[in-house]
């Protein structure tokens, strides 16, 4: 276990072009299953300029206006000026539609054990999960603190607690760690965008009261006398976001899962139907590395599963637990075979992946493309669930 150090992770709103791409990707992959829960989608979204590009394949009975989707996002996020926006964008698109295959048209929900264990991975895959007991979620609290504060510059913006804020923000957090333990808050940066009639004088105060100290009130180690905080604003007179710098689907994987605290896979998240196990993967990883610590076996777990093409179970599962375990990693990777769904067809089902964007108001996956799609406390995520903690527990005592 790593004793004394120092760990950063960064967090991005919603209006960073990277996210802004993520979420137009997920909310094409949302419509589809929206009306075609066994559709098989992969969209992707690069952003430059005044210039949307959108590569999409699919196999569907659905049909969806791509370019309206990708609009609509970039209007609800906020881009609505004349540097950028998704009325006046130019959107240009490469579908490509592909034969409906029966052997992926299975209704998971309605499918017994022998056809579970007969449907097979389509795509080789290493997935990595990930929990520790520094955060109430079960996090690292440096990609923990960093969401947070990138999801409150998102609401005084949207709120107009600040209203000349611009969609476009990062921040970053650096912990510091005694004995394993985070111990105090050494950096906070802030880096935003703000209209071009605003004055930015006023800036570091406003984002200091309205957003730092709000999270941070709430939190048991906060910022001290000697921690730097730094908040400035990306100001140009070109404008932000698009208009200034490119975006591009699944390049804030650090981002989506664990701000590089621990591994994640080098697949993208966002984009995929839930048939894809390089996606589906990383959800089931996490829950099972979260129960292992919410049961006490570890105070820090790493799960990684690793999966082969024609093969429906993995090709190996093995556990980290950095020297905190209670009980050996073998036994621990003796558990999770016993107790958990690794299967892509078993994962499906437990989770109801492709059907939750139908049940969920407004979609489900575009939901997950800002803010991390692990360690999230708003949306009822089922890998998020400790529901087998209790069995882990019982089977170690």
């Amino acid at each position: 276990m790593r004793k004394d150090f120092l760990f950063t992770s960064e967090s991005a709103t919603e209006g960073h072009p990277d996210k802004l791409c993520d979420q137009i990707s997920d909310a094409i992959v949302d419509r589809f299953l929206q009306q075609d829960s066994l559709s098989s989608i992969i969209a992707e979204c690069a952003i430059s300029q005044s210039i949307v590009f959108l590569a999409v394949q699919f196999a569907s009975t659905a049909v969806v206006d791509v370019p309206y989707v990708a609009r609509e996002i970039i209007n609800e996020v906020g881009y609505q000026d004349e540097a950028f926006s998704g009325r006046s964008c130019t959107a240009l698109t490469s579908l490509k539609e592909q034969p409906l295959e029966e052997s992926l048209r299975f209704d998971e929900l309605a499918i017994d054990e022998d056809e579970i264990e007969r449907i097979p991975v389509r795509n080789q895959a290493n997935a990595f999960g990930y929990a520790c007991n520094q955060t109430p979620v079960l996090m690292p609290m440096p990609i923990f603190l960093a969401h947070r504060l990138a999801r409150k510059i998102s609401r005084v913006r949207y709120t107009n607690i600040l209203p000349y804020l611009t969609p476009d923000a990062k921040t970053q957090v650096g912990v510091e760690y005694k004995n394993g333990r985070p111990s105090r808050i050494q950096t906070i940066t802030i880096q935003t965008c703000m209209k071009k009639s605003a004055d930015p004088k006023g800036l570091f105060d406003d984002v200091k009261e309205t957003v730092i100290d709000e999270v941070f009130k709430e939190e048991e180690i906060r910022p001290d006398a000697y921690t730097y905080i730094d908040i400035r604003s990306d100001f140009s007179h070109l404008g932000c976001g698009p208009a200034v710098h490119s975006g591009l689907t699944g390049r804030k994987n650090a981002i989506d899962t664990y701000g590089e605290y621990a591994r994640h896979s080098g697949a993208a998240l966002s984009g995929k139907d839930p048939r894809r196990v390089d996606r589906i993967g990383a959800y089931a990883a996490r829950y099972a590395a979260k129960n292992v610590v919410a049961a006490g076996i570890a105070d820090e777990c790493e799960v990684q599963v690793s999966y082969s093409v024609g093969r429906s179970r993995p090709v190996s599962i093995l556990v980290e637990t950095f020297g905190t375990g209670k009980v050996p990693d073998e036994e621990i990777v003796r558990l999770l075979s016993e107790h958990f769904e690794f299967r892509p067809a078993g994962i499906l089902k437990q989770f109801k992946l492709r059907h939750l964007p139908r049940m969920i108001k407004g979609g489900f996956f575009k939901k997950l493309a800002a803010y991390g799609q692990v360690g999230r406390a708003d949306l009822g995520l089922p890998w998020e669930m400790t529901d087998k903690a209790e069995i882990l527990r019982a089977a170690v005592s």
